[in-house]
């Protein structure tokens, strides 16, 4: 018996225990509302159909159980005034971004929808792609958008001011009351040139019609998440509207907005990520914590060199802090 013991005790304490895995959280099930276009995916019968009729066609691109679509639908496709002016002036259709279901494009080539996602360049769900009349794309909008956000941005397509401004152009013209007045962070700092910087360095762009930036303030920024990963940056605000001229890393000087122009930023808050003098990663539609934290990570580690995208980073990521027994929340 005593041997049973000993043998039982040598047995536990050389036994490594089993390691508990992580879990995911946060993830959102969803449908895709009833009332959108039944459509057979030729894009191109698709455009024709709703020229008859004056509409604008609008690509809804989602995933399965992301919250970010989720919550746009919620707020944006199932209720309120976005959803009646969207059924009036638009033809909307969902494509899920990891799909196979074959769709002829504009081009009249076909691709599953995986393929076109990749062709579209879609980095977030949901992406929102309007195409006019013709099946040209006349606007892209990566992510999740507030509901105020999204009606500019549906006014913009349908009264087609794409012909004559970009949609930050338009924003700016349409001399809304300010919704948004600059809030401080501890890691903010003021440096007007930037020239040669090779460390770390995150520049937010905002403005007074910025109608995510308190949010993205209070439940991104300052997450405890977030804060040591933020901390690794040289982290810089530019105001798109200033008319002030501010020095970039190559020496230039150049306006707030013409740099968020060329970046291709389109929604505020938005951010250019750089590193080693060289810009690495765009953040333009709202990230939640995790992924903001991450691509924080991704940008000031230097995994950009080890892999070919973010999503391939992010996939280790994850599969790497689930084994360690830590869990991942996707949600707010």
């Amino acid at each position: 018996m005593k041997l049973l013991c000993l043998l039982l005790t040598l047995l536990l304490t050389n036994t490594p225990l089993l390691a508990k895995s992580g879990k995911v959280t946060g993830g959102q099930v969803y449908s895709i509302p009833d009332w959108f276009k039944l459509s057979l995916l030729d894009i191109n019968e698709d455009f024709q159909e709703a020229s008859k009729s004056e509409k604008h066609i609008m690509l809804f691109m989602h995933l399965k159980a992301c919250p970010y679509c989720s919550r746009m639908l919620d707020e944006n496709f199932r209720k309120g005034d976005n959803k009646k002016y969207m059924q009036k002036h638009f033809d909307v259709i969902a494509i899920n971004i990891r799909g196979d279901k074959e769709i002829t494009w504009t081009d009249k080539k076909s691709y599953s929808e995986t393929e076109l996602a990749k062709k579209i360049g879609v980095v977030a769900t949901p992406t929102i792609v309007f195409l006019n009349t013709k099946g040209k794309k006349i606007l892209q909008l990566n992510g999740y958008r507030k509901p105020l956000a999204f009606r500019y941005a549906l006014e913009y397509v349908q009264s087609r001011q794409y012909a004559k401004s970009s949609l930050t152009e338009y924003l700016k013209l349409r001399q809304n009351k300010p919704v948004y007045k600059f809030l401080e962070h501890a890691y903010l700092k003021k440096m007007p040139d930037l020239t040669g910087y090779k460390k770390p360095l995150a520049i937010l762009f905002e403005d007074k019609d910025c109608v995510g930036c308190q949010e993205f303030h209070k439940k991104v920024l300052g997450h405890k998440a977030v804060l040591p990963e933020l901390e690794k940056f040289l982290f810089v605000r530019l105001d798109s509207y200033s008319p002030d001229l501010v020095t970039n890393l190559t020496g230039k000087k150049i306006k707030p907005a013409r740099w968020a122009k060329q970046l291709g930023l389109n929604y505020r808050p938005g951010m250019a990520l750089y590193n080693n003098g060289k810009l690495v990663s765009v953040v333009n539609g709202r990230l939640y914590h995790f992924h903001f934290k991450e691509t924080l990570r991704y940008v000031s580690g230097r995994y950009f060199e080890k892999y070919d995208s973010f999503s391939q980073y992010l996939q280790a990521r994850q599969k790497e802090l689930l084994s360690q027994g830590i869990d991942i929340d996707l949600s707010e």
